[in-house]
């Protein structure tokens, strides 16, 4: 009986009489498979065609689609991690030399050596506007030059340490990038503003603002993205805390100021501005 069940299985997948392998015989096994190889071949065809159509729409230089910020998001430098806390003793140089080398290394690229020799000198207060002729793309896009010396005090070019060791530290704004986006209208440019939070208004003391007022001039809008203006240099805004009061933390905010740029709502309250904690011991 044992026997039977075992010729039963060995006839199973190979019959001599019939020739057929797994109850199948050779012509039957091709069309299978053929007929699977001709089924994945139109898949793997109609796939290609979708994604040949939908690549004929984007554009390699700008998004065909994006959600209209209404707001840029704002960050500070120097920012060693994910908790924008600024604490360091003058006292001990280990404790602030790294927020001096962070500053040189995120403006190595605003060296005017380098600013003359990838980007332009533009008319200032104006948008540097370069539409495209039709279907023919003005690409690469030109840049204004924002040299590290517009920054003066905060520049690291007279200060190497840039006020830490002096327990007068310089701090640096940027707006996150945005294609399209023309900041300010009625050529008035954007503007930094930071102040202490409520509990701590009697201790940041007075404030210094490079380029002077804080501004974000309107030549370096708008911006047309990475592939299209490959030299951009994002302006940047400095802020020198002159006399803040020591050895207490001081909660910070930072924000934009423009006629056209609503800060703050519901669903992000810090849309356009930055906070942070700073600490200076002695």
């Amino acid at each position: 009986m044992a026997k039977d069940g075992e010729n039963g299985w060995k006839e199973y997948i190979w019959n001599p009489r019939t020739r057929e392998f797994m109850g199948r015989t050779a012509s039957s096994w091709g069309l299978i498979l053929l007929f699977y190889l001709v089924f994945y071949i139109f898949l793997a065809g109609l796939f290609a065609l979708t994604m040949y159509v939908m690549l004929q729409t984007l554009d390699d230089h700008k998004p065909t689609w994006q959600d209209r910020l209404t707001t840029p998001g704002m960050v500070i430098r120097p920012k060693e991690d994910e908790t924008y806390e600024i604490i360091y003793n003058t006292q001990k140089t280990e404790t602030w030399d790294m927020y001096a080398q962070a500053l040189d290394r995120f403006l190595a690229p605003y060296n005017n050596s380098v600013q003359a020799e990838k980007n332009n000198e533009c008319n200032p207060d104006q948008y540097f506007v370069q539409e495209d002729s039709g279907d023919v793309k003005n690409n690469p896009k030109r840049s204004c030059q924002f040299n590290r010396t517009i920054l003066e005090e905060c520049s690291g070019i007279n200060d190497r340490y840039y006020g830490y060791q002096d327990g007068k530290p310089c701090i640096i704004i940027k707006l996150n990038r945005v294609i399209g986006m023309l900041p300010g209208k009625n050529e008035q440019a954007p503007f930094v503003t930071c102040g202490a939070k409520r509990e701590d208004t009697e201790k940041i003391g007075e404030l210094l603002y490079f380029p002077p007022n804080g501004t974000f001039n309107l030549m370096y809008y708008p911006y047309y993205g990475k592939k299209a203006q490959v030299n951009y240099s994002q302006p940047l805004v400095a802020v020198k805390f002159l006399n803040i009061t020591a050895n207490q933390d001081v909660n910070i905010e930072c924000k934009i100021n423009a006629n056209n740029i609503p800060t703050g709502n519901e669903r992000d309250k810090f849309a356009g501005r930055v906070s942070f904690k700073l600490r200076i011991n002695t």
